[in-house]
């Protein structure tokens, strides 16, 4: 018999009820969790990704350019020979992660993402064009890829 059972209790203030849907509702979630109301939300973050409870990438894809600028602007105070290093590692990886899940396909936001791998690349190669693949290339190559492995 055990009487220093450990009992666990879930955090509610970490817990988000969110409701995935195109069409609006007129009745509010109410989820509980050991007695206490789980409080409703709009979005929600997920192993990093932003998920919107009407199925858009909106916001997922203004933090990922948001977040990819600050690693650009980081990249500043690097010497020049670690700069394409530092593109590739930082700034390359903020603008492909879970990008399968939430790749964008409105023209505003390819291009808002296009743009900061642009000014990054170019300032990682230290010329106006690039040799490297534009961020709209990757994307279909990897695509491709992902089409394969299924």
């Amino acid at each position: 018999m055990v009487e220093n059972a450990v009992k666990i209790y879930p955090s509610t203030r970490k817990s988000k009820a969110v409701r995935f849907a195109r069409a609006r509702v007129k009745y509010p979630l109410n989820y509980s969790l050991v007695d206490a109301l789980i409080p409703e939300a709009s979005s929600c973050k997920y192993l990093g990704i932003i998920l919107c409870s009407d199925l858009s990438w909106v916001d997922q894809v203004n933090y990922a350019v948001k977040k990819a600028w600050k690693a650009h602007f980081t990249m500043r105070i690097l010497k020049s020979n670690t700069k394409t290093l530092a593109y590739i590692s930082l700034v390359r990886p903020i603008l492909e992660y879970g990008a399968a899940c939430w790749d964008p396909y409105r023209e505003g936001q390819i291009s808002a993402l296009g743009r900061v791998q642009r000014k990054a690349a170019k300032f990682a190669h230290h010329t106006n064009s690039p040799n490297w693949e534009t961020w709209a290339s990757h994307r279909k190559l990897s695509h491709i890829c992902a089409l394969f492995k299924a």
